[in-house]
């Protein structure tokens, strides 16, 4: 997990940024890939189980690998395990939301995670936002808007029916949205020493735990009904779990933190893959705004300090 705000290091070199992209788009690809499977009748904590606890097997054998210590302060413990909790929510929360709306447009509302992070910073702690973030709000919310297609303009269907279809999915990626945020911000002022790696363990392990949990008091998992529903499981916990092995065994080799605000382009690697590969499309204004909500976390991160 990461910061939303993190500049990225002077002399960003040619392999850096392309692997940065490169897990971008598999970040997309894969919230593509679980579009295909919920099609098919995969249900969304099935798939945060498998997908978690894969990441979680991939994560600890790296950490066997390369003898990390499993060292945590007493006091960090009941943090870590609040972590993991929100991030299970949270994952529940924009699978949800893609299952329901247009892949990009569920992400472009959890991009908006630079924003719940300033909030929370600002009840819990008593950080004051920054001003670059109160000058990114209401560009984000306008393009938000846009993209969102508050008004029912580009449907045709007028506000209310429009927000009849795409509410419950809005609604989900917001809630995500905040989570992560509460999320990131226990992270950085409670969980500080603890090894990455340990850290993202600790959380994808919680994460499948939970989802397991929660599936077999439903009644059990939900597999996919067709093979394509198959290939989409297997595609978004393959690309999810590399995508995660990336970050820990190739940039910290690059000199580049995991979290560069490049890779906030899913987004738009997103909307490409499900126009090409599901057939969704958005309609010129809508494109716009996902434009300026884009721009916006961009230029949040990448911004210097």
């Amino acid at each position: 997990m990461s910061s939303p705000r993190i500049a990225s290091p002077p002399g960003l070199t040619g392999a850096a940024f392309a692997t940065l992209l490169l897990i971008a788009f598999m970040m997309g690809a894969n919230h593509v890939a679980a579009r295909t499977a919920f099609n098919h009748g995969l249900d969304v904590v099935t798939a945060v189980t498998v997908r978690s606890g894969v990441t979680a097997c991939v994560v600890a054998l790296i950490l066997w690998q390369q003898k990390v210590a499993f060292r945590v302060k007493p006091g960090q413990r009941k943090y870590l395990g609040a972590v993991g909790l929100l991030i299970a929510v949270q994952s529940v929360c924009l699978y949800s939301a893609v299952a329901r709306l247009p892949v990009a447009l569920a992400l472009l509302a959890f991009n908006t995670y630079p924003l719940t992070t300033a909030l929370w910073a600002k009840i819990l702690y008593g950080h004051q936002p920054e001003r670059a973030v109160l000058w990114a709000m209401p560009v984000m919310m306008a393009g938000l808007a846009l993209a969102l297609d508050v008004l029912g303009a580009a449907s045709g269907l007028g506000a209310a029916r429009h927000w009849g279809e795409i509410g419950a999915g809005v609604g989900f990626a917001l809630a995500a949205s905040t989570t992560f945020g509460l999320a990131l911000v226990l992270t950085q002022h409670e969980t500080v020493g603890v090894d990455g790696r340990l850290r993202t363990f600790t959380t994808m392990a919680t994460v499948g735990v939970l989802a397991a949990s929660v599936a077999l008091t439903q009644g059990g998992f939900q597999w996919p009904q067709a093979v394509p529903g198959w290939w989409g499981l297997a595609l978004l916990t393959f690309l999810y779990g590399t995508a995660f092995t990336i970050m820990f065994t190739v940039l910290p080799k690059l000199g580049v933190v995991s979290n560069s605000a490049i890779m906030n382009v899913e987004p738009v690697f997103a909307l490409v893959l499900a126009w090409a590969l599901l057939g969704q499309a958005i309609a010129p204004m809508q494109l716009l705004g996902a434009a300026v909500v884009v721009s916006a976390v961009l230029w949040l991160g990448l911004r210097k300090p």
